[in-house]
């Protein structure tokens, strides 16, 4: 436990009882005295009774927000040295912006990790005790954090853009695909090349979807659904949808997997076998076969096995494989674009959401990418 002087008195301001809570026994815990005040007229009066060394401020309260607060406190005697900072589950770039211009010492989004909110405040406390020089220094540091921070929030904007505007014309352009294969008089070059527009719209679709999938892992938001998925039936559908890809490229897909059954999220692990699938046909050399298997064992629950006869994985990438955006080729043996680096890291975000995990195993010969669920 850090232990800060006895005197540390931090003003925790939330309109949430269970928000206020959590915050005062975590930084009770830490050895901080601490005062709430439920909205911003309570954390005025607090302010005026007895003015804190740290404010931690919700932003959306009934009666005075937290911006309106902020200015408040601000105005009273000894406001002005005080460090506020901002809680919000508002993740969007305007809220922080006008964070910033009013001149709050942090910016903290909900929810907040118990570890986070303590290192935080120690880090507000330590600023105030700074000389003006060293407080210099650290406003360019707190600058160059908040841009990056911004970048963050407008990044899950862009996210949030691709996942929701794309999805629509990208499934519009398989529905129109599958009304042309329906034409009984439709040429064979034609049903041909439907058949592949479906093949890569699919192929758009996961991308979109691993790129929001990746990110929501990242705040910790994947949770998966669990019900009992029958996995020789999900591999075989699987093969069904890359028939077309594994054609084009001259490989056939061997997915004839003995009857097992597993609790998993069946959405999600049908992109893990989508995804790994894919990426094995990528670097399958022309006239040989991509096989998925299965198998239960009790150290590692269900393991599904994708294996490739391809140039395998360079032993410098074996450990970052998994990491978003590594590839191992820039292009593949066809002169396209071998992948953009999110299939994989989603099969691994998608394996620990589900209490298992992604790895690369030893194979003599290509790649052979395993996830474990238990």
């Amino acid at each position: 436990m850090t232990q800060e002087p006895e005197a540390t008195t931090i003003l925790v301001v939330d309109d949430n009882e269970a928000n206020r809570a959590l915050a005062r026994h975590t930084l009770e815990d830490e050895g901080y005295r601490v005062v709430v005040a439920a909205d911003g007229a309570a954390a005025i009066a607090a302010f005026e009774r007895e003015p804190p060394d740290c404010v931690l401020l919700d932003v959306r309260m009934h009666g005075l927000d937290g911006f309106a607060t902020f200015e408040r406190l601000r105005a009273l005697p000894g406001g002005v040295e005080v460090p506020i900072a901002f809680l919000t589950a508002l993740r969007d770039v305007e809220t922080f912006d006008r964070a910033a211009r009013l001149g709050g010492a942090d910016f903290l989004t909900k929810p907040v990790q118990p570890a986070e909110l303590v290192l935080r405040v120690q880090a507000m406390l330590k600023l105030r005790r700074l000389s003006a020089e060293l407080r210099d220094h650290y406003e360019e540091l707190k600058r160059q954090r908040d841009a990056l921070q911004r970048l963050q929030l407008q990044k899950e904007r862009l996210t949030a853009f691709i996942v929701h505007d794309l999805k629509n014309p990208v499934s519009s352009m398989d529905l129109h695909a599958q009304f042309l294969l329906r034409e009984r008089g439709l040429p064979e070059p034609a049903r041909e090349a439907a058949a592949q527009i479906r093949a890569d719209a699919a192929q758009l679709l996961r991308m979109i979807s691993n790129l929001l999938d990746v990110s929501r892992a990242d705040e910790g938001l994947l949770a998966p659904r669990r019900a009992a998925v029958e996995l020789s039936a999900l591999a075989a559908r699987v093969a069904v949808e890359l028939d077309a890809q594994a054609k084009a490229r001259e490989v056939s897909i061997a997915a004839a997997l003995e009857p097992l059954t597993v609790d998993a999220d069946e959405a999600l692990l049908h992109r893990i076998l989508s995804n790994l699938v894919d990426n094995a046909i990528r670097h399958a050399p022309a006239g040989t076969s991509v096989r998925v298997s299965a198998s239960r064992d009790d150290a590692e629950g269900v393991t599904i096995r994708v294996e490739d006869d391809g140039g395998g994985v360079p032993a410098e990438l074996a450990e970052r494989i998994f990491d978003p955006f590594v590839q191992v080729d820039a292009v593949d043996r066809k002169g396209a674009r071998a992948g953009h680096g999110l299939g994989l890291a989603f099969c691994r975000a998608a394996a620990v959401a589900h209490g298992g995990r992604a790895w690369l195993e030893p194979s003599g010969r290509g790649a052979c990418f395993c996830v474990s669920l238990p």
